[in-house]
């Protein structure tokens, strides 16, 4: 549905939607537990669609994917980083089939890169990852694929286990960014291949780390309950090794409670949530400083921007209004940055204050623009204000609605 529906807003998606099911507005408020005026001001723009948990159970109702009323996957610009073979190409690489069963006796041809050569390259990838270049992690990840595969098959011993760990954070730097652009099911195949890799690798920290991109991935997708499922037995899967923890076993662990934390709080616990929080803040606490072991830019910051995100998805908003803008991100990286600045827009706008909102998008894009282009929450927010302005929009709004896309 790529582009058919790209410049309405969600409350115009999920009319379209219904009128594609043939189902009037008094079934679907019924079968989601809301009133027909509820569902005629959601669908003609006078109550946002903002908690991802109400988005999903009219997805549900439709029969549709959450992508779908997101709009999503978007269209990964063209750009000198990117080149112009994107996602396709990346598609390809997670399609090979000699990565699926040695059954066949087929390996891949080609000389190993050296261990050195191949780590050196994941943290290019993971580095562009977390500075929101999205497209040049994209054009670099389907060479970097076969060149860990190329390695785990090669090398025998200790080099074995430090190229399936390679691998596995090659796959996981993959799905981090195809979730960042809306590919949720190749995301999936990413993590799930970058999952085996960790455990032939032995690594106990390299296996929680793809633990927490399967829990981004159900997310991603939805599935709400699963995630907070998978965050539980994970953690106790990791617990043990609380023990004689090293800072990355800590950066780890937090974060993969602070995802618990997203998928309890879309799945609208509030009791699970507070619990997956205080299980981060000890972590944090014994880290005792922000830093970035694993590429995880875990500390008490992140913990801090994970509060507002969990409050604005249980719709605590004025929380998120009165701590968000207080906290200070200048020390993280550029994706941890931009993704608070669109919460905090968020909770801006819900309290209709569009100029204090818009100037955070506008910060937001000028750190990383390709960030703000592919989240919908900034496609969501820009298209929301332009179609509630009474008159033209403001030059500045209507310039990024234009870079967006959205109009």
């Amino acid at each position: 549905m790529r582009g058919i529906t790209t410049n309405l807003t969600i409350g115009e998606r999920v009319a379209w939607y219904r009128r594609r099911r043939e189902i009037s507005q008094e079934v679907l408020a019924g079968l989601v537990g809301r009133t027909v005026d509820w569902l005629s001001k959601a669908e003609n723009n006078r109550i946002e669609l903002d908690r991802l948990s109400v988005i999903k159970s009219l997805a549900d109702a439709l029969d549709v994917t959450l992508g779908d009323l997101l709009a999503e996957p978007t269209l990964l610009e063209w750009t000198p980083d990117s080149g112009t073979r994107t996602v396709p190409a990346l598609r390809s690489a997670l399609m090979n089939y000699r990565q699926l069963t040695p059954l066949l006796g087929v390996t891949t041809e080609g000389e190993p890169t050296s261990l050195d050569e191949l780590s050196n390259n994941v943290a290019e990838v993971w580095d562009a990852y977390q500075d929101s270049r999205y497209g040049f992690a994209t054009r670099r990840l389907p060479l970097l694929l076969a060149d860990a595969l190329i390695a785990a098959q090669a090398y025998q011993g200790q080099q074995r286990e430090q190229a399936h760990k390679l691998m596995a954070m090659t796959y996981q730097g993959a799905a981090m960014v195809l979730t960042k652009l809306g590919e949720t099911d190749l995301a999936w195949i990413a993590a799930d291949r970058g999952l085996a890799a960790a455990q032939q690798s032995g690594d106990t920290v390299v296996t929680g780390s793809l633990f927490r991109s399967v829990a981004h991935c159900l997310l991603s997708n939805g599935r709400f309950d699963a995630a907070v499922q998978l965050v539980g037995d994970a953690g106790e899967y990791l617990r043990p090794g609380l023990s004689d923890a090293t800072p990355e076993f800590l950066s780890i662990y937090g974060t993969l409670f602070l995802a618990g934390s997203m998928a309890s709080a879309r799945a609208d616990d509030r009791a699970t949530t507070r619990t997956f929080l205080d299980e981060v803040e000890r972590a944090a606490h014994r880290l005792g400083t922000d830093a970035n072991h694993v590429w995880t830019a875990f500390g008490p910051t992140n913990v801090a921007i994970h509060r507002v995100t969990t409050a604005a998805e249980l719709g605590d908003m004025q929380v998120a209004v009165n701590l968000g803008p207080r906290i200070d991100t200048a020390g993280l990286p550029t994706e941890r940055r931009t993704r608070h600045n669109l919460e905090v827009a968020r909770a801006l706008s819900a309290y209709n204050r569009m100029d204090d909102a818009l100037a955070k998008v506008l910060e937001a894009e000028s750190w990383a623009p390709e960030q703000v282009r592919s989240h919908y929450l900034a496609r969501e927010l820009v298209l929301t204000w332009v179609r509630g302005q009474r008159g033209q929009p403001s030059r500045n709004l209507a310039d990024l609605a234009d870079r967006l896309h959205v109009v």
